[in-house]
């Protein structure tokens, strides 16, 4: 519901007497049970006093707000409750819509089992946090399902990646306690109110981002065997992409198949080595399960280069702990199989079931792959890694994507990724050339003199063709050669009005020469020309539009870590993932590649990211590749305004 963002009116505090009674009315809704105090005397009220300020904090603050939602974009007005949990700043807790006061995912992140918990797949929870409903196929976990999660109830919805942290906060349309099957159903099961990345999760009084989810909470599930349970049936699922009417099961590569997601059907019953496999891969984005397999095998590929050239160091070269950065950018990014922009837009660690490096290295420890260790809370190392492990041992290399040289030139480098990280736009010599086409109304202007009117001309090239048209139609003052005598053409396909001073001009009968050719310019569509190396303007088409600029943008994420963004690169023969590869290198950061927001799915620009302030480091790699600091736009968003 709150994808949009709400308008939300200023806060007013909340007396402490409606504050216990809209507590009392929360625990009435939700039939929840008051925790005994240890006093044994029966007035005490301890109990329901701490369960009154778990679930609305002293201090609390409301506000009344108006949005709209749904595919009609109806309006909605309520009320939100905004408090503070202990060491954390004032967030969204509770929201009132038609007299029924919602929990948000911070309320149940700090009250375990105030709602029925609902599960379904990761990939499922990324759609609802998208803003769709969840449907009747997408329930996992059941039956049966919880017996208070009835039509109308409110319920938390967590993946089954995560079982024990609800990520959604929905109402059910349908008797979910009912249900005995949920293969072929079809319909709405929940419908969304709100979400870990909606407007209300991001919504604080200081602007600062909103909170991650934890890693597990206690007290969601009854006890650990309901994890192992839930656990087990995520790794037997044979699951589906959401359909139209929310299945979820989808055909995954096989557990025993080391070939990368993606790439395991042209593999399949054939007897061809992985490099000698055909280059026909469809352009689709992958699954979630596909990701999880790719950035896994993108690993085992990763451990087994550094075993094969560098055998004869300790540690095969690898020096330990290997820190996160290290991981991701030397041991998964360079062998991950993006054979297609798509894909290449999928392979991202935030749209694996892990959303990070460090729930993803922790799966490499739970598999016995390597063992790993928590440092200074917020961050994982590899302290060491079983090389003679089965998973290691028995994998088998995949044909990696080769390196394009960059769009628009309509070749690619031979090298296939092994790991010679050629870029044959390092050293390219670049030439922006401006040109100008007439348009249909200076036609005659242009046959006149026998030029062709839907050329291509630099503005050196019209200046001539103008004053071959002023000396062939004697407009030339023989007062002064600066200026030039109107005529019907000139009036008609030049001075057309569509500038203020035309009429003006029209009026005098003349004009100066200078300003004749600037009109003529500016008559003209603007097109461009970028030549690389050799190229000539003959073998080269032109494009619409001035030349683009590359734009490199710096801004502030999760609340102090700035990072780089670098897109529009492809237009000078650069290739993002080349670019990305070599930041990786020379600024020690992770870098990533996706899509651009925005762009067209068909001809996507991608956008390089780099972690940290590396602006200059953009602009020497640019630089190297051809491109000067001129055609570059920064912008620096992480400067204050004054």
């Amino acid at each position: 519901m709150f994808k949009k963002k709400p308008n939300i009116k200023p806060l007013s505090p909340i007396k402490n007497s409606e504050r216990r009674k809209l507590a009392d009315h929360i625990i009435s809704d939700l039939g929840l049970t008051v925790p005994s105090s240890d006093n044994a005397d029966p007035e005490d009220k301890a109990g329901l006093t701490a369960l009154r300020n778990s679930l609305l904090p002293d201090g609390s603050l409301s506000a009344r707000f108006a949005t709209t939602a749904g595919p009609d974009a109806k309006k909605v007005s309520g009320t939100i409750y905004v408090g503070a949990y202990p060491n954390q700043d004032l967030r969204v807790l509770w929201v009132k819509l038609e007299e029924r006061v919602y929990p948000t995912v911070y309320t149940l992140w700090h009250n375990p089992g105030v709602l029925p918990l609902l599960h379904t797949p990761s990939f499922v929870v990324e759609k609802l946090q998208g803003g769709a409903d969840l449907m009747t196929p997408g329930l996992q976990n059941g039956p049966p399902f919880p017996e208070k999660a009835k039509e109308g109830a409110a319920v938390a919805i967590a993946s089954l990646e995560s079982p024990t942290v609800p990520m959604a906060v929905g109402v059910c349309e349908i008797d979910v306690s009912a249900l005995r099957d949920v293969r072929g159903a079809k319909g709405h099961a929940v419908k969304m109110i709100q979400w870990a990345g909606d407007e209300l999760w991001a919504w604080s009084t200081g602007g600062k981002p909103g909170i991650s989810p934890p890693e597990h909470l206690d007290g969601w599930l009854a006890n650990q065997s309901d994890v192992e349970q839930i656990q087990a049936q995520l790794d037997a699922a044979d699951l589906q992409d959401e359909d139209d009417n929310g299945g979820v099961n989808l055909p995954s590569v096989g557990k025993n198949d080391s070939r990368p997601a993606g790439a395991a059907d042209n593999a399949r019953d054939t007897n061809l080595p992985a490099d000698d496999q055909p280059d026909v891969v469809e352009d689709k984005e992958l699954t979630t399960k596909e990701i999880d397999e790719a950035f896994k095998n993108a690993f085992l590929y990763g451990v087994r280069h550094f075993m094969e050239t560098s055998k004869n160091e300790p540690n095969y070269g690898l020096s330990f702990p290997l820190s996160q950065s290290f991981v991701m950018s030397n041991l998964v990014q360079p062998f991950l199989p993006a054979y297609t922009p798509a894909q290449a837009a999928s392979l991202l660690i935030k749209k694996t079931s892990y959303k990070n490096i460090k729930k993803f290295i922790k799966s490499l420890d739970k598999a016995q792959i390597i063992k790993a260790k928590d440092q200074n809370n917020n961050e994982v190392v590899i302290l060491d890694i079983d090389f003679e492990d089965q998973a290691i041992k028995n994998f088998k290399p995949y044909r990696l994507p080769k390196k394009e040289t960059g769009s628009g030139s309509g070749k690619t480098s031979t090298s296939a990724a092994t790991g010679d990280g050629s870029d044959s736009s390092v050293g390219q010599k670049l030439k922006r050339v401006e040109l100008f086409k007439p348009k249909e109304r200076l036609s005659p202007l242009f046959s006149a003199v026998k030029a062709d009117p839907k050329g291509f001309y630099t503005p050196a090239e019209l200046r001539p063709i103008v004053t071959a048209y002023i000396e062939a139609e004697n407009l030339i003052s023989p007062k002064n050669k600066r200026i030039v005598t109107m005529n019907p053409i000139l009036a008609n396909a030049v001075f057309d009005g569509s500038v203020k001073s035309d009429k003006d001009v029209i009026n005098k009968g003349f004009v100066l020469r200078d300003a004749l050719v600037d009109r003529v310019l500016a008559s003209c569509a603007p097109f461009h020309a970028i030549l690389r190396n050799d190229d000539t303007l003959e073998s080269t088409k032109p494009k619409a539009g001035a030349a683009p600029r590359i734009s490199i943008v710096l801004e502030t994420r999760s609340g102090n870590k700035t990072v780089t963004k670098a897109s529009g690169v492809e237009a000078y023969f650069v290739n993002p993932q080349a670019l990305a590869d070599e930041l990786r290198k020379t600024c020690a950061s992770s870098t990533s590649v996706e899509r651009l927001v925005g762009s067209s799915p068909k001809n996507p620009v991608m956008e390089v990211m780099v972690q940290g302030p590396q602006k200059d480091a953009v602009l020497k790699a640019l630089e190297k590749r051809g491109v000067p600091a001129r055609l570059v736009e920064v912008l620096d968003k992480t400067k204050k305004k004054k």
